[in-house]
């Protein structure tokens, strides 16, 4: 269940109705169990859907589909992991995640907030400095209940507000020393966008100079190569740990894993145990992760493509349909994931994408949002995904799905 916090910050799931496939703004309630349960109908229900990687699926749905995917994930004769051991199948995924970023270790984490929290806190015991650098748009903000500031006892500077990733001059220009430089790639509630390479080199410089450590948060740093035109070892190896997902990108059930030195890995491992992550047995949540890894990690440059022509696409049909305003935001992604802004109430749009859904069995968009409680009335936001089953899509395609997605607003 999603919920606002007592401060006005989000919290809990990325994905709309509990999905990995359409990510939406962490905290937003999901509404009535009849109105969800009628859009996953109709979602479920269409032949075609342009954002998300699948329709949403039953639990016996999601079962079966892990099995038909594990034997080519795992050896399934092996032993099922007991608290995570190192030579079974959560230790796997801990050396297929290590050599896909090119680092010494990493561990394997139930949530990324756990993971982000034990990064923080093991840089602010080597640093001495209990002062982190980051954005005020981050997850570490927005999305987990100031937890390093409540369970870690840490504070947060920010370098910039501006809705995209601090400078090298902002970042010399912070008024206070920091143990920990932390960004988000990418920002995902700045619409999702990364800085250029050089960029990125010289704000890590900058906190290298100012005698701060560098963590990433990597949720979905998996679809950020073909933006920086670097490998994944090359853009992780700039930082001294980074978080990466198992379900953002790669379709996973859960999971996360934190990445960085031999010695670093084994400290957070220690305080992994510490704050409840270790558990019992992991090994579906492991089984899917490794099923992602090898079915959608090697896809995301696919995917990172065809989203330019996807958000091309949408722009030339809004336009054409005739709608006064609209954004489109980056206007060319830069990963596989993007905003559409259009100036409707979102209770509006919902219904307009579910009508869609339901009439025509094509969905071009799920779920819309009032982005910030003190923004503008009248405008909604909702993300797109562009996975697998948006490849099939055409940019006349796309074009026609919006005029009448348009007609449905208007009636």
């Amino acid at each position: 269940m999603t919920e606002e916090t007592g401060n006005g910050k989000r919290t809990a799931g990325d994905a709309e109705d509990g999905g990995a496939a359409a990510p939406v703004p962490d905290g937003v309630p999901q509404g009535p169990p009849d109105a969800r349960a009628r859009r996953l109908t109709a979602w479920r229900g269409s032949l075609r859907t342009l954002t998300g990687s699948r329709p949403p699926e039953t639990i016996g749905e999601r079962l079966r589909r892990l099995a038909a995917e594990a034997p080519g994930a795992y050896d399934l004769d092996d032993w099922t992991d007991l608290y995570g051991n190192a030579d079974g199948i959560v230790g796997e995924v801990e050396r297929r995640t290590a050599d896909a970023l090119g680092t010494e270790a990493a561990a394997f984490f139930p949530t990324g907030t756990m993971a982000q929290q034990v990064a923080l806190r093991c840089w602010a015991g080597r640093t001495g400095n209990a002062t982190v650098a980051g954005h005020p748009l981050s997850h570490l903000e927005v999305h987990e209940r100031d937890a390093y500031a409540v369970v870690s006892g840490l504070r947060m500077a920010h370098p910039t507000t501006a809705p995209r990733l601090p400078t090298a001059e902002e970042i010399y220009d912070l008024q206070e020393p920091f143990g920990t430089l932390t960004l988000e790639l990418p920002l995902r509630d700045a619409g999702f966008v990364l800085p250029r390479w050089e960029e990125l080199t010289s704000a890590v410089a900058a906190a290298r100079d100012r005698d701060a450590v560098v963590h990433f948060d990597g949720a979905r740093l998996w679809e950020c190569a073909p933006h920086f035109g670097r490998p994944l070892p090359e853009i992780a190896g700039l930082a001294d740990s980074v978080y990466v997902s198992f379900y953002k990108s790669l379709d996973g059930i859960a999971g996360a894993a934190l990445a960085g030195s031999e010695g670093f890995v084994e400290e957070a491992r220690a305080w992994r145990h510490r704050y409840g992550g270790q558990q019992f047995q992991q090994w579906p949540v492991a089984l899917a992760a490794l099923a992602g890894l090898d079915r959608e990690l090697p896809r995301l440059p696919e995917y990172v493509a065809h989203a330019k022509v996807v958000a091309r696409a949408l722009r030339e049909g809004l336009a054409e349909a005739g709608v006064p305003w609209f954004r489109v935001h980056p206007e060319e992604p830069h990963t596989h994931q993007f905003q559409v802004w259009l100036p409707h109430p979102p209770e509006v749009l919902t219904e307009a994408a579910t009508r869609q859904s339901e009439e025509t069995r094509t969905t071009l968009f799920h779920r819309w949002f009032e982005p910030d409680p003190a923004g503008p009335p009248g405008v909604a936001m909702t993300e797109v995904t562009v996975a697998s089953p948006a490849l099939e899509w055409t940019a006349d395609d796309i074009r026609t799905a919006v005029a009448d997605f348009v007609r449905r607003i208007e009636t």
